[in-house]
């Protein structure tokens, strides 16, 4: 369906439209405000544990940056070319048909809605540690819901509120973060001095085939860390100039999170000897806890609350669009295309809510059942790659005349790349986590019913 007869199509419900407001800076600050969150608290911790020499452990973060390299100039053609909101979705029901499309669409969407819910526990939970009055179980379900709720608001008001608060916290944990590395330098050389002394701090490596599960594990912690630097595809008829500006957001992005977590890394090996860092759920409160003193452990805190903050807002803005694109393509029903003045997918912003509220009451009812669900989607986030990445070669071979402002760079070995890469680490996740890997082929099987109902029922 072309562009134009979308747009034929939908009209009695679209009493708006998508407003061509943000640019190159906006995505980088969605990127970056989606993917530096929760993740580095832990990731570095994880990886040190499998891998417990500074040699190993800083490349397995090169290479996740490589990985994302390789896949950004291919993510950048196929964001340029099909400049859509809505994410990875467009790019597989356009290369690969409807079905295709749907699996990546409603993955995408509660992956990220799940996303959402966990980030506002996170804040809540560093907010009871930093103001008593918020601190208890039942206060931290209030918080929870009101983040959420407090977002949709936000947004609801209209695209350049929701990119006005993505700029300006992206903007403050970007700063909080170069502030604590240039602090570890600048004030941790007693730190340092401490940490490099004890033989206690050697642990021994893993070798053979353990060493090389040590890496594929290590590597997959990394990717998943790593992940969101590809967030201005959310946004592409939302964006100015997509050709130009889609691009370099992506590579502005890889690079500026990929020097953001070395830097934090770089910064951890300074101070904090490797058998303190191995298992450590909490690396960075370590790091300021040895550079601040007493009040390392208030610092950080509020630092990662801004961070997740930007987080929550990013995934937020995320999941409406992809909502968004699916309805206008009659894969959810047409009422959900309806957009207000200010730019806002209104009913599309107000389902992702209620979902993400919905993931915060299972939550509460069982921690194990909401890791459940989200450890299940995310055998879905690989395969979303996966299939972005074969639908290039897909467009190149049955659309080469299809207008590409960007066109990848190191085609087709890069992209092969990032294919194979993609490909090696789906089935290695299904190999390490076989407790939720039937799940997720149960919830595979059980998609197609569903996407014919709403094939059905959403014309």
């Amino acid at each position: 369906m072309t562009t134009t007869s979308l747009a034929s199509s939908t009209q009695p419900y679209r009493r708006g439209r998508l407003l061509k407001v943000l640019g190159m800076w906006f995505g980088m600050a969605a990127a970056i405000g989606n993917t530096i969150a929760a993740g580095i608290v832990y990731t570095p911790g994880e990886v040190a544990k499998r891998l417990p020499t500074a040699w190993l452990f800083l490349a397995i973060w090169i290479l996740g940056g490589l990985y994302a390299l390789c896949g950004a100039s291919s993510m950048a053609e196929l964001g340029a070319a099909i400049p859509r909101s809505g994410g990875q979705y467009n790019f597989s029901r356009r290369a690969l048909g409807d079905y295709a499309g749907f699996i990546v669409g409603w993955s995408d969407w509660l992956s990220t809605c799940g996303t959402a819910a966990a980030v506002a526990i996170v804040i809540s939970d560093y907010s009871g540690h930093l103001f008593s009055i918020l601190a208890g179980p039942q206060k931290l379900k209030i918080v929870s819901v009101a983040i959420v709720v407090a977002f949709g608001v936000l947004q609801w008001r209209g695209i350049r509120w929701g990119s006005g608060a993505q700029l300006l916290t992206a903007a403050l944990k970007t700063g909080a973060f170069v502030i604590l590395v240039a602090a570890a330098f600048l004030l941790g050389g007693p730190a340092h001095k401490a940490a490099i002394h004890p033989a206690s701090a050697i642990l021994p490596l893993p070798y053979g085939w353990s060493l090389a599960i040590a890496v594929m594990l290590g590597a997959q912690a990394v990717i998943y860390t790593v992940d969101g630097w590809d967030g201005i595809i959310y946004f592409g008829e939302e964006v100015r100039n997509p050709g130009r500006d889609i691009p370099r957001a992506i590579f502005g992005s890889v690079i500026s999170i990929m020097g953001i977590y070395l830097l934090l890394n770089l910064s951890a090996l300074y101070i904090v000897p490797m058998n303190e860092i191995a298992g450590n759920t909490f690396v960075l409160g370590t790091v300021a806890n040895r550079v601040f003193g007493i009040l390392g452990d208030p610092i950080i805190r509020s630092i990662m609350v801004i961070s997740m903050l930007s987080c929550l807002n990013a995934n937020q803005l995320f999941c409406t669009r992809t909502l968004y694109a699916m309805s206008c393509d009659g894969l959810f029903f047409r009422t959900a295309t309806i957009v207000n003045a200010g730019g806002t997918p209104t009913i599309s912003l107000l389902l992702s809510t209620i979902i993400g509220v919905l993931f915060l009451l299972i939550s509460f009812m069982g921690r194990d059942a909401f890791q459940r669900i989200t450890a299940m989607l995310s055998f879905f986030f690989v395969a979303n790659y996966t299939l972005s990445y074969t639908s290039v070669f897909v467009l190149r071979n049955r659309e080469p005349e299809m207008p590409r402002p960007y066109r990848a760079w190191g085609y087709p070995w890069l992209t092969g790349v990032a294919l194979v890469a993609s490909v090696l680490f789906l089935v290695g996740s299904i190999i390490t986590d076989q407790k939720n890997a039937p799940l997720a082929l149960g919830m595979l099987v059980l998609s197609y019913p569903v996407f014919r109902l709403m094939k059905f029922a959403a014309p």
